[in-house]
């Protein structure tokens, strides 16, 4: 059986400003359809590595290839049309309608001077029917939730149509109901073959997505594999310096079980 190409790999990749190291020697390969979670601590290097896969950020040694084109020799255009960026927080600045920020994510498709057509309104109409967010389409974009603001520009994510998406730690600033929706619609995506890389603070979140585990620690990546097999209570305690405890749990109806992690308290 055929072994699908990388659609992203990363090779000897390194990255630092002035003279702190934040990471060096990562290999990563990326397949189509897959979510690849990154785990680790905040400062080691989880956001930084993604700004260097987005093209955002040039590397200091080694290279991140999109499918066969290293990303450094595209253009900042070229790069938006086949890498989608979720960043974990965005403050808003001007009252625009909900549909017309989400409009925005077209721009990598237009001329330089060009509005969205009415093709690309359509689109984004359906970006966020996609997301559950079209009931919001009029509403200024000021003065939606917290929640509502990070669906909708992952609205704004998705219609770019991108090849890959970039998620950085999508639900550290929500409440616990809009951590569920959008884990929910990132879940969909990941059923519909959407590839996407997910750095989160929460392990547990590993656990809810089809693909591959990457533990990061000061830099480097300590482990790498399916959740099942990554996610241990030594994995988890040498990532993150604290005891961890996995878990599993019987569901609440049916057959299955549910795994879990969460840090061993003081007695």
């Amino acid at each position: 059986m055929a072994v699908a190409a990388p659609i992203i790999r990363l090779c000897g990749v390194a990255f630092g400003y002035g003279e702190r190291t934040v990471f060096s020697d990562i290999d990563l390969d990326v397949f189509p359809g897959e979510v690849l979670s990154i785990l680790g601590c905040n400062g080691c290097g989880k956001t930084t590595l993604l700004r260097c896969i987005s093209g955002a950020l040039a590397l200091d040694r080694g290279s991140v290839r999109l499918g066969e084109t290293d990303i450094a020799r595209m253009s900042a255009r070229e790069r938006a049309r086949k890498i989608g960026f979720l960043f974990q927080q965005h403050t808003p600045s001007f009252p625009f309608p909900v549909l017309d920020v989400v409009s925005m994510g077209r721009a990598p498709h237009l001329g330089m001077f060009a509005s969205p057509s009415a093709k690309d309104m359509v689109l984004a109409e359906q970006a966020l029917e996609r997301v559950g967010m079209h009931h919001l389409r009029d509403r200024p974009y000021t003065e939606v939730s917290g929640g509502e603001r990070q669906l909708v520009l992952l609205a704004r994510t998705l219609v770019q149509e991108p090849d890959v998406i970039l998620l950085d730690e999508p639900t550290s600033h929500l409440d616990f109901r809009n951590q569920a929706l959008s884990l929910r619609t990132i879940g969909a995506l990941a059923a519909q073959g959407m590839t996407m890389i997910m750095t989160t603070h929460d392990p547990n979140h590993a656990f809810l997505f089809p693909g591959r585990v990457v533990l990061m620690k000061q830099g480097r990546f300590i482990g790498a594999g399916p959740a099942s097999e990554v996610i241990t209570d030594a994995s988890l305690t040498a990532t993150y310096g604290i005891d961890i405890a996995v878990v599993t749990v019987p569901r609440a109806s049916g057959p299955g079980e549910y795994r879990l992690c969460s840090p061993w308290l003081p007695s």
